[in-house]
């Protein structure tokens, strides 16, 4: 009798230990998911600290920060015309954690014009979308006597392979956009390469060369001191920033070149994740702040689908890879 006794007390002793009390009922099972964001998310911009898009993934990751309450940590990663960054992103695990700012270099001139590439800018990234743009601007040297568009094509013209114009590296949006300008304007002027745009608007300030295709943010400081002079943006209409400049397109309908970049994530990030970032993406770029401080920029701001950025892409890739087979431009 006493041995039975004690069997039904450990008996019942164990029944206890198995059951969970209340309070355990009631707390999160392990391995449940928690809220997304719950730790600080990186975005790696594939330019050094102080390029345009650094500036501008600050200014949208510190929007996010507010937004989500979660730190947004700026990851610079410059190199080899973009590729170390691009890398980075495709092989960071695909759980929301790593987004890629990247734009017209990254995503749309390198795949055009180079044959190989460590990375498919389609398969291995979900694109969710643009989130700032700006148009380039085309500057001459103020003795070329030009004003307009016109005139350029026109002293081009007389003088054939005479005048030089400089870009910031070959297969650059800046020597795309001068290709774009012999093709369209039905000229030839030469090529004068350089490892930025400021070392090009430098020897066009001292008429080493004759005109430029480059961003307002470096050219328009010079402009205003009359150093240069600048004739046209670039954009498919006029820059609400620079109303007072035509559009190069007004004179050689279909030119239209510029910067834009855009925010990815690795291919198969969760989809409810890339949907939730896109959301609180879209939000932020949308948002009166965010707008004032990239127009300071000179930068308009965009809100897309994924598939309208998608698309957006595709056409930009193709849109080059034309330009650069018929001028031969490779980046190989």
């Amino acid at each position: 009798m006493m041995l039975n006794r004690r069997l039904y007390a450990c008996l019942a002793a164990i029944m206890l230990l198995a059951v969970p009390s209340i309070g355990a009922a009631q707390s999160a099972p392990a391995g449940t998911a928690q809220p997304y964001p719950n730790r600080p998310v990186r975005i790696i911009v594939c330019f050094p600290p102080g390029s345009s898009p650094d500036i501008i993934a600050r200014i949208v990751s510190n929007k996010l920060t507010s937004q989500w309450g979660q730190q947004m940590i700026v990851d610079t990663r410059p190199g080899a015309t973009g590729i170390i960054g691009v890398e980075a992103a495709k092989n960071a695990t695909p759980d929301g954690y790593t987004l890629l700012l990247a734009g017209a270099t990254e995503l749309a001139s390198m795949p055009a014009l180079r044959s190989k590439l460590p990375y498919d800018a389609d398969k291995d990234f979900v694109a969710l979308t643009r989130v700032a743009s700006v148009a380039y601007v085309i500057a001459v040297h103020p003795s070329l006597g030009v004003n307009a568009v016109r005139d350029l094509v026109k002293l081009a013209k007389a003088r054939p392979g005479q005048l030089n114009y400089g870009s910031s590296g070959n297969g650059s949006g800046t020597h795309i956009g001068a290709e774009m300008f012999n093709v369209l304007g039905g000229v030839k002027t030469m090529h004068v390469p350089y490892k930025g745009a400021s070392l090009a608007i430098t020897d066009l300030i001292v008429g080493q060369i004759q005109f430029i295709v480059a961003s307002p943010i470096f050219v328009t400081p010079h402009a205003k001191s009359g150093r240069i002079k600048m004739i046209a943006t670039t954009g498919a209409t006029r820059d609400p920033f620079l109303p007072d400049l035509p559009a190069a397109a007004e004179t050689l309908p279909g030119f239209e070149i510029g910067l834009w970049w855009g925010i990815s994530v690795p291919a198969k990030t969760p989809a409810a994740i890339a949907k939730t970032l896109h959301g609180e993406i879209v939000k932020a770029t949308q948002s009166t702040d965010v707008r004032e401080q990239l127009a300071r920029q000179g930068a308009a701001t965009h809100a897309e689908s994924p598939a309208e950025y998608a698309a957006f892409i595709k056409a930009e890739r193709e849109r080059i890879a034309r330009i650069g087979r018929r001028v031969g431009i490779t980046l190989d």
